[in-house]
């Protein structure tokens, strides 16, 4: 059984996340966004590496029209969720900035 780690946070529910989905999430002035693709979630620090910008195009959109990559709304840069890699665009070879998170008990925590 798992116990909770005293430095996790928790950032959302799992059921706040559609599958694939993704939420945009602010954290102790952080902005941060998390991208569910079935029982995996992802967190990132919401900034294009190409721009320093937000990636949304609207709240909480963050996924592509296939909801299976992030995509940046100013520049269309295409990232992959498990890793923050780009694959397509200005950035492709840089990474977003990942936190480290898992998910347990219905939520989304932050380690």
């Amino acid at each position: 059984m798992m116990t909770d780690n005293p430095t996790s946070t928790p950032l959302c529910r799992l059921d706040e996340l559609n599958d694939p989905g993704s939420k945009g999430i602010l954290y102790q002035g952080l902005s941060l966004f998390a991208v569910r693709q079935g029982q995996q979630v992802f967190v990132y620090q919401n900034r294009c590496p190409h721009r320093g910008i937000p990636l949304e195009w609207t709240p909480d959109n963050f996924l592509d029209s296939s909801g299976r990559l992030i995509q940046c709304a100013t520049h269309g840069a295409l990232f992959l969720p498990e890793s923050g890699e780009c694959v397509s665009g200005p950035c492709s070879g840089e990474y977003l900035r990942q936190l480290a998170c898992t998910v347990r008990d219905g939520q989304v925590w932050l380690e």
